[in-house]
């Protein structure tokens, strides 16, 4: 017999609906040494997000959360360079992009949504 991809019984994900938010996840991990690749990802969530509903979706409202406050701790890093403490925050936005990409990929892993996708914190 042949088998059904795709979702799988009681709504677990299938390979297809994961692979996007996975790449996206890489592509935020690969940014601080390219980083184009989260300009990229950001793009993408929002193509992506448009046509995803329930746990998925929260991924890709994490996903650009995620570019937009991490945006803004890039920002403040870089201006506060000039005086030193600046390399703190950067440090501190490295050490966050990292946990939240860990974070969402192990959701991702189980077919669970992100909770609280809005928060600044991880």
């Amino acid at each position: 017999m042949s088998e059904i991809s795709g979702n799988t019984a009681a709504g677990q994900p299938g390979k297809d609906q994961t692979l996007m938010p996975k790449i996206i996840y890489v592509l935020y991990l690969i940014s601080p040494i390219v980083g184009l690749t989260g300009l990229i990802g950001v793009i993408v969530a929002y193509v992506y997000r448009g046509d995803s509903s329930g746990w998925l979706r929260s991924h890709y409202d994490f996903q650009i959360r995620t570019f937009w406050m991490g945006l803004v701790y890039m920002v403040v890093g870089v201006l506060l360079a000039f005086v030193l403490i600046g390399y703190l925050v950067l440090l501190f936005w490295f050490v966050w992009l990292i946990i939240r990409c860990v974070k969402g990929l192990k959701a991702l892993g189980e077919g669970q949504a992100v909770t609280h996708p809005e928060r600044w914190s991880w």
